[in-house]
């Protein structure tokens, strides 16, 4: 895992969160790689010289442009073969890799969605509700059941990846479910792996909208919904 295994962590005022996320997947990856996209507040700036590479952007673009860059750099370290989406504010656990990569593995995937429950007290009624909701509409729309549609905890191969790069312009958190689409249509392989919910309530660092990114998503679910009815 530490020479196949890249890792790419979409970056955006983070603060002093970012650093022990790049720590723990450098404990265990040779390939880490930061995508500052446009911050502001300097959290990025001792990573370099832990041994991390990063990516800087002087402008906000959104974390689907983020996503894009790091997975090229990662695809141009030599003995890659898969890519592991983390994000920068902690909600992901570095310790979990090697559950996913062992799936990605056994599995010989082309796509692992680290899978999270949502039983908890812990996670607000909303955000289970918003899971279920999204999960049903990829079973209905794309064909593809998924438990889990929002985490962005993923390990991507490389074939898949190439193919990728070539078909998503870039975007903002809807890049992650116009990745499962391609994934679903060009029939590559899925595979979910458990992983730790961990849900911070109100996490200043989140910067996502739940009613404009959430729109984002749906639109792109229902646009591939249509095409493959037409199909």
């Amino acid at each position: 895992m530490r020479a196949e295994l890249a890792a790419v962590v979409p970056c955006y005022n983070a603060g002093g969160r970012v650093e022990p996320v790049v720590q723990g997947l450098l404990a265990q990856l040779n390939h880490v790689v930061v995508v500052d996209d446009g911050s502001t507040d300097g959290g990025t700036a001792p990573l370099q010289a832990l041994g991390a590479s990063v990516i800087r952007f002087t402008e906000n673009k959104g974390k689907g442009f983020a996503m894009l860059a790091g997975f090229r750099a990662a695809l141009a370290a030599e003995g890659v073969d898969g890519v592991v989406i983390v994000d920068a504010d902690g909600q992901h656990d570095a310790s979990e890799l090697s559950n996913l990569w062992e799936t990605f593995k056994r599995e010989d995937a082309d796509l692992v969605i680290g899978t999270r429950t949502f039983d908890g007290k812990e996670v607000p009624l909303r955000s289970r509700v918003g899971n279920k909701f999204t999960a049903a509409m990829t079973r209905a729309l794309i064909g593809v059941a998924l438990p889990d549609t929002q985490s962005g905890f993923r390990i991507h191969s490389r074939r898949f990846l190439e193919e990728v790069l070539g078909s998503i312009r870039g975007g903002r958190y809807e890049t992650e479910m116009e990745i499962v689409v391609i994934a679903a249509k060009g029939g590559y392989k899925i595979a979910a792996a458990p992983i730790r919910t961990i849900y911070e309530e109100g996490n200043p660092s989140s910067h996502f909208n739940k009613f404009r990114d959430s729109w984002r998503v749906i639109r792109k679910l229902v646009g591939a919904g249509l095409k493959r009815k037409k199909r």
